[in-house]
């Protein structure tokens, strides 16, 4: 819940405007519902996709406040983020709200960054891999390797979320790979060997170069460090 209108149009006027900005990383943009138009104007040609932030599992309706699949790629988005941390410890969303989010999104042929991840408690119980499972499994329930190779899996520990902590090159890259070989048992080794699967935890541009560097992290799902035209560039720029 960051930037009005205006601060979203100046953020992303100077990261277009960055001459330094690597042209073979995917980047793409997640404002507010409000700054969606202002910002769809923008980049419209320049190659940076635009993401919501969440969505309604129904397509319409007398659901109050929400927002459907469809109305987000009516606004040009090409992605939603679902399954964040904070959607479900402070919103209450399961794993099955989750996975009717997912269909929904897939339906409209939105490309879903499905968020995963432990919190610190679960991690010193070293439930950190039972966690992940169930999340993986229960979200990605009754969906097709077709509807895997248009996502994106995003692992976040909720410990790391916010609180300057990250996780080790090594932790992460261990439950990366974990994420990897769930999805190769359950769906196709092609499928697993093609998604991508993101780190998201206080990334900022000290860490993201030997983050993105471990084999099976292929990005960065990016928070306050994106609100800074600057540290954004260079956390884009580490994964060229």
């Amino acid at each position: 819940m960051n930037c009005l209108q205006s601060e979203a149009e100046d953020l992303t006027r100077q990261l277009l405007a960055r001459n330094d900005l690597r042209g073979n990383v995917e980047v793409i943009l997640a404002p507010p519902f409000t700054a969606l138009g202002v910002v769809r104007k923008l980049v419209d040609g320049s190659g940076i996709q635009l993401a919501g932030q969440n969505i309604h599992f129904e397509p319409r309706g007398a659901w109050t406040g929400e927002i459907s699949a469809a109305m987000l790629v009516d606004s040009g988005c090409k992605y939603v983020i679902l399954g964040h941390s904070e959607r479900r410890s402070d919103f209450h969303e399961d794993d099955a709200l989750i996975n009717k989010k997912i269909q929904a999104a897939l339906k409209e042929e939105l490309h879903v960054i499905f968020c995963v991840g432990e919190t610190l408690q679960q991690r010193e119980r070293n439930e950190t891999r039972a966690v992940i499972e169930s999340q993986l499994k229960l979200g990605l329930e009754s969906l097709t390797d077709r509807d895997l190779e248009s996502m994106v899996i995003a692992y976040e520990p909720v410990w790391a979320i916010g609180t300057g902590k990250t996780a080790a090159p090594e932790q992460a890259q261990e439950v990366h790979q974990f994420i990897r070989t769930f999805i190769e048992t359950t769906f196709e080794k092609s499928t697993a060997e093609s998604v991508r699967i993101q780190y998201g935890g206080s990334v900022n541009p000290g860490n993201s170069k030997i983050l993105m560097a471990q084999k099976d992290i292929d990005g960065a799902l990016v928070g306050s460090a994106s609100l800074d035209a600057e540290s954004f560039t260079a956390i884009i720029n580490s994964a060229g």
